[in-house]
């Protein structure tokens, strides 16, 4: 959320700013809004102190016996009164009014986004490793014959429908060995603290991270009243939400594993074959609360944390730099990595690496204190690494050879048991 004095002091800079996003006029309207509300505290104040004087005079009146004097102020106080409530009404109703506009709009992006309007205008910064040379057509990972016997879209779809997937045997098992390939890589080499958070939250905590109100309906609510988490973005972004840390304490850098659950709207006709655009998945979030100041350099090193993991499954990848068009509502700034699927031929989204500023922890409250200072609010980023997901396409697609079989990346192999590919028959070998 934005800090309404900031549009005060400096409306023309806040609309340029917006304006980069496509975005005009809402500085005019939300000072209105806001002239509006603070005339309304103003008179509500005038007029509750004319009441308080005339009640004070309400009472001298009655002490000397002036029975007409009291009668009369004590008519005033009454007006005075309904005055207030209906004034404080007004500026309540105009706050809410102002928080709910302030809660709409996008984060403003920095100065290093490129403008852009779509993913067509996004900049790449760099690539890791070289696409491999198939002397075969290669397939996409459904299509790949020791992958078949475990990815099983009829029955999913007979048990749940469309954008779902039921895993079985060697893809069940490489699957779960990336999610803990990437969690111990994070812990061990990245310093990330594993936490295990729940997936059903409450509205306060969508709000929080910028789920709510605005993107409703890409998320899925329970009937009564929870909401499925799109991705543990939420739960740990959240965890420090209505807090005051001692700025001792950061910066704190969270990784969790979790289930995570969207509902792809306007997504229709997109990637509808195999598992690359699903309505369940899972992911290993990053997710960092730091100081205000140290949040461009902590950005540069969760995208480092992110890119670890393709570079050691020997997946070939590109980092580029979102553009104004095409970064998410929260994001101050975002490096996506694309990872290299030669069945597409072509790269795709793996990980989304952003930095928010402050604009989240003004939604939850979330501050930090340093000693004899004055609490401010934190920074926080968030990034995935990896959607599990995308990346077992990945290592199935790169690494798929003529016959079907597949050949599995060597930091995998002791997750696997010392098996290190999977039979054009789908099983481990």
């Amino acid at each position: 959320m934005h800090d309404i004095r900031a549009i005060r002091e400096n409306p023309a800079a806040f609309e340029a700013a917006l304006s980069r996003r496509g975005l005009t006029g809402l500085s005019v309207q939300i000072l209105a809004i806001d002239e509006s509300r603070r005339a309304k505290i103003l008179a509500s104040e005038t007029a509750q102190a004319a009441q308080n004087a005339a009640s004070k005079e309400a009472g001298a009146a009655k002490g000397r016996g002036d029975d007409a004097e009291f009668d009369r102020l004590r008519a005033f106080v009454t007006e005075k009164k309904a005055e207030v409530a209906a004034m404080a009404a007004d500026a309540a109703s105009l706050d809410a009014e102002l928080r709910d506009l302030l809660m709409e709009i996008p984060n403003l992006p920095l100065d290093a986004v490129p403008d852009g309007r779509d993913e067509a205008d996004n900049v790449e910064i760099r690539r890791w490793g070289n696409p491999r040379n198939f002397d075969f057509t290669p397939v996409e990972h459904y299509d790949i014959a020791g992958v078949k016997p475990g990815m099983d879209f009829e029955t999913a779809a007979k048990l749940s429908g469309s954008r779902f997937v039921v895993l079985k045997g060697a893809i069940t098992r490489l699957h779960r060995a990336l999610a803990q390939y990437m969690l111990d890589t994070h812990v061990e080499k990245h310093g990330l603290t594993e936490t295990w958070t729940p997936v059903l939250v409450k509205d306060e905590a969508m709000y929080g991270t910028g789920n709510l109100p605005k993107f409703a309906e890409d998320a899925y609510q329970t009937t009564n009243g929870w909401w499925l988490i799109p991705t543990s973005e939420v739960t740990l972004t959240n965890t420090v939400a209505g807090d005051v840390l001692d700025e001792a304490a950061l910066p704190l850098r969270m990784t969790a594993h979790s289930q995570c659950f969207r509902s792809e709207a306007g997504s229709a006709g997109k990637d509808t074959s195999g598992m690359l655009r699903q309505h369940q998945f899972e992911k290993v979030e990053m997710v960092t609360i730091c100081t205000p100041d140290t949040a461009l350099d902590e950005h540069d090193r969760m995208t480092k944390c992110a890119e670890a993991i393709l570079e050691g499954l020997e997946i070939p990848y590109r980092t580029i730099v979102l553009c104004t068009g095409d970064m998410g509502f929260g994001a101050q700034k975002t490096h996506d990595l694309e990872a290299w699927l030669p069945g597409q031929n072509k790269y795709r989204e793996i990980s989304s690496v952003s930095t928010c500023g402050q604009f989240q922890a003004r939604r939850m409250n979330a501050r930090f204190k340093a000693a004899g200072g004055k609490p401010d609010f934190v920074a926080t980023l968030n990034g995935s690494g990896l959607a599990v997901g995308r990346c077992l396409i990945a290592v199935l697609e790169n690494g798929q050879q003529a016959d079907g079989s597949v050949d599995l990346p060597k930091v995998l192999h002791p997750y696997l048991g010392g098996k290190s590919r999977i039979s054009a028959a789908g099983l481990l070998a």
